[in-house]
């Protein structure tokens, strides 16, 4: 989620998920792996998900793994306390210039020093991907926040499920640049045959090869705004006190603001995107489930409308017979 360094070159490198057994210490990890992650595009009928650039990204007591603990301003030391900390952070992310990769004071838990490079390409591509804190930099980045109370051995779970989260999300948001990259009108004409006819012309043009990788989108940076509710939020939420039969009143547990460079006909333009992250009924066998609600912010009038035929052209297909004529 909103976990990224970009301090040394990256390397090459595949995104396993860690089978490691999390600690249920940590709110984000109830079981030992994660069984479903969906994206809600723009269906309010169904709860969304998130990765938060602070110490334990799920402290927000609406998630269903939240876990009473101690608050970091009682936990800082006395040098954090003293010393201005906008001026130790990262513009492009918000967290700390640098992390040690050496053992936390105290540390009893052997935790594993190697990086994982995202498939999230950075807006300089020279410099390459994104690339993922180590088990043992997201473990002293908590203690350099002040939260000290973190089951080490549930770390580098949390890594595991945090990269596994950015790259969701990352895939949706490339999806809804492969539909507007090139202008409203080529938008409608994807959108305006419906969600099932949408999906397959978008894996078709993927498989075909014929998608030039200079013009994809490149994550600029990002900001992880957990208190900040989104209008669409607010509306979910109002709608699930009215209708708590069809909706929840629950609030997503996260939000990120993503910024992304699209790559359009007339030259870069950039564009932020919002996340919302909900958590659903947990699986029969335990295992938690996320849910990812992405879309454009509605900044411009452009991406206002780019939001109304990804939800609107399903519907135009289905009042208009599309589905009837396709199916004779």
């Amino acid at each position: 989620m909103g976990w990224f360094w970009a301090d040394t070159t990256p390397r090459p490198n595949p995104l396993p998920f860690s089978d490691t057994s999390p600690s249920p210490g940590c709110p984000m990890h109830a079981s030992s792996s994660i069984s479903s992650l969906s994206s809600r595009h723009d269906d309010i009928s169904s709860p969304s998900n998130r990765v938060h650039d602070s110490s334990c990204p799920v402290r927000s007591p609406n998630s269903p793994f939240y876990v009473s603990q101690s608050s970091p301003s009682q936990s800082l030391s006395h040098s954090a306390r003293g010393s201005p900390t906008l001026s130790k952070l990262n513009p492009l992310n918000y967290m700390f210039a640098t992390i040690s990769q050496e053992r936390g004071p105290n540390q009893t838990v052997d935790l594993p020093v190697d990086r994982e490079i995202s498939s999230i390409p950075r807006v300089d591509a020279s410099v390459g991907n994104w690339e993922y804190p180590s088990p043992q930099q997201m473990y002293n980045a908590m203690l350099r926040k002040g939260y000290t109370d973190t089951p080490q051995d549930a770390v580098e779970s949390m890594v595991a499920v945090h990269n596994f989260l950015n790259e969701g999300a990352w895939a949706e948001i490339v999806e809804w640049e492969q539909i507007f990259s090139k202008g409203l009108k080529s938008g409608w004409e994807k959108c305006r045959r419906g969600s099932t006819n949408l999906a397959m012309e978008l894996i078709e043009e993927r498989l075909s090869g014929t998608i030039d990788q200079d013009s994809q989108p490149r994550l600029v940076r990002f900001q992880g705004r957990p208190q900040d509710l989104t209008p669409k939020a607010r509306i979910l939420q109002a709608l699930g006190w009215v209708y708590p039969a069809k909706f929840s009143s629950d609030p997503p547990f996260d939000r990120h603001d993503w910024f992304v460079s699209r790559q359009t006909p007339s030259g870069p333009k950039e564009v932020r995107y919002v996340i919302d992250y909900y958590s659903g009924p947990p699986e029969p066998t335990g295992e938690p489930v996320f849910y990812l609600d992405i879309r454009p912010a509605v900044d411009t009038p452009t991406a206002a409308v780019e939001r109304l035929m990804r939800c609107g052209g399903d519907i135009w297909w289905r009042a208009s017979g599309g589905v009837v004529r396709e199916n004779k």
